[in-house]
């Protein structure tokens, strides 16, 4: 029995990261397994190109972008990780609902230092993806929505978190009213997300991108392990 750890190999050629067209789904992209040799049917993402391609494993490409981001020397293998390969402990819906070039969070405070998430919940039994995006909105917030897509998706820490953009009516609620565990909705400029200390911390910059250029035409996927959310990220 071989109980060697899955690795992938991690090539650069000549412009950029060496990934193969996974043969399932369109768009996806994946890292050559190690001891897998490129061939003709493998090709090379700049930085710009990887930074919004679907790449898997998802968990590995994390740490691949970190590196060539962050300017650590390349390595030539990396952990094979896969968290799309494992039944989530919780499956979330979360909603992004942006008005006026804002974008609306519920923030917290902990230990005197602001964070903000997404507005969203756990899917309840039977529920679709859709309903609960629009149920969480509501009770968090007190705005009505409808979902025009979905945008994002990201495992962290065994969860898998489905990101839904929403198109909302209404005002926000009173405190008093709303059930987001204490938290204040709140309006962010879109432009300012880089910046704000927003979970999940991969999400953040991405949202601006899409926003000020296309939203993604099928959702991205990621890994986020990131728990410092004044961490400046950019992969």
């Amino acid at each position: 029995m071989n109980d060697e750890p899955l690795l992938a190999n991690v090539e650069f050629g000549a412009t950029g990261l060496v990934v193969a067209e996974h043969p399932d789904e369109d768009g996806t992209y994946c890292l050559p397994r190690h001891g897998e040799r490129p061939d003709s049917g493998w090709r090379a993402l700049s930085l710009a190109e990887a930074l919004h391609a679907r790449i898997r494993p998802v968990g590995t490409a994390e740490t691949v972008l970190r590196d060539w981001v962050t300017g650590v020397p390349a390595q030539r293998t990396a952990a094979w990780d896969d968290p799309t390969a494992f039944e989530p402990v919780r499956v979330r819906a979360g909603a992004i609902v942006i008005r006026d070039g804002q974008m609306l969070l519920i923030g917290f405070e902990e230990h005197g230092q602001p964070f903000y998430e997404i507005p969203g919940g756990g899917v309840e039994d039977g529920e679709t993806l859709h309903a609960a995006a629009v149920r969480e909105l509501r009770e968090e917030s007190g705005l009505t929505g409808h979902v025009v897509g979905e945008v994002a998706r990201v495992w962290k820490d065994g969860r898998r978190e489905h990101y839904l953009l929403l198109d909302a009516t209404g005002e926000l609620g009173a405190q008093e009213e709303l059930d987001n565990y204490g938290g204040t909705p709140t309006w962010v400029p879109v432009d300012q997300l880089p910046s704000t200390p927003l979970w999940p911390r991969r999400l953040a910059w991405r949202i601006a991108h899409w926003y000020a250029t296309n939203w993604p035409v099928q959702p991205a996927e990621l890994a986020d392990s990131i728990h410092d959310l004044q961490a400046d990220c950019t992969w």
